[in-house]
């Protein structure tokens, strides 16, 4: 096996590890919030140990460098409190879906970020991504917690699309693990004044899922990202990407015993058909 299918591999169970995540979200009795810091606090000591191990320089080349790493950091926290609280108004499958509405958003708002122009087919798959939501919606009220649920998904994807963006333009220099140890450590900083007395009350069971979530399921995936992406191509890595909420989706019927309704699974093939799409049609665009 040479290392571009070792890579591939590890790529796959890098993806499933953050389908896992959302598994996370029903299993915890936590907060979103409280569960997110917790996530950061782990991922950071692991993320700073890694650099430490193999020698890199945990330190940041330029002032202006830390204020982006506020920025992003910023962004990431609202992102993940808004990715576990949609999934637990609503489920782990229509939660995935939300968040996977993130790739069109990011074609969407790369004009304002690239200079470059909307083409129709961006608005076709706006339009394909904005019916698949609505097939999922049950009723237009956010007193409903699955609409609820929804709407928030939808705006952790765009958090999400904006911190991609702002990374790629800006902060893209750095290795993954670098780049992630940092903004996990803003999180960390940001979220510690709204934590919930229940995180230091919890069992030790609780202690245990936190601890799987945070090396597991966000420090271990991100190493691998960055491992991989050394013998595989960007636009392997974004296709590979899309199948997250597939796995997701399936570990939640597996695990969590979710019965999703045909509407969720027409609407998320609708968004995931969508995410596929602009994936592929961006890398083309890139590769001219």
């Amino acid at each position: 096996m040479n290392h571009a299918q070792k890579s591939l591999y590890a790529l796959h169970l890098a993806v499933v590890l953050l389908g896992v995540t959302a598994l996370f979200s029903k299993l915890i009795p936590l907060s979103a919030l409280d569960i997110t810091l917790a996530r950061a606090i782990i991922a950071c000591v692991c993320l700073f140990g890694l650099l430490r191990m193999l020698g890199g320089d945990w330190r940041l080349n330029r002032g202006k460098d830390y204020l982006m790493a506020l920025l992003l950091g910023i962004l990431m926290a609202t992102h993940w409190v808004s990715y576990f609280a949609s999934m637990q108004y609503s489920s782990v499958s229509v939660g995935m879906i939300a968040l996977f509405t993130f790739p069109v958003i990011t074609v969407l708002l790369e004009p304002l970020f690239e200079g470059i122009r909307l083409v129709w087919q961006d608005l076709v798959s706006a339009l394909v991504v904005f019916i698949g939501i609505f097939l999922i919606v049950p009723e237009v009220s956010l007193d409903n917690d699955v609409t609820l649920g929804i709407a928030v998904g939808v705006l952790s994807a765009l958090l999400y699309a904006l911190r991609n963006l702002l990374h790629r333009k800006y902060f893209s220099h750095y290795s993954g693990p670098k780049a992630m140890a940092w903004q996990t450590l803003v999180i960390v900083l940001v979220l510690i004044w709204f934590v919930s007395p229940n995180l230091a009350q919890a069992e030790p069971a609780t202690y245990w899922k936190l601890l799987i979530l945070g090396t597991l399921c966000t420090a271990a995936p991100h190493a691998l990202i960055a491992t991989t992406l050394k013998h595989l191509r960007a636009k392997t890595f974004s296709l590979v990407a899309c199948m997250q909420p597939l796995y997701g989706v399936i570990l939640a019927m597996l695990v969590l015993n979710e019965q999703p309704t045909w509407q969720t699974f027409v609407g998320g093939a609708l968004v995931i058909c969508a995410a596929l799409y602009e994936t592929v049609n961006a890398h083309k665009l890139h590769s001219k």
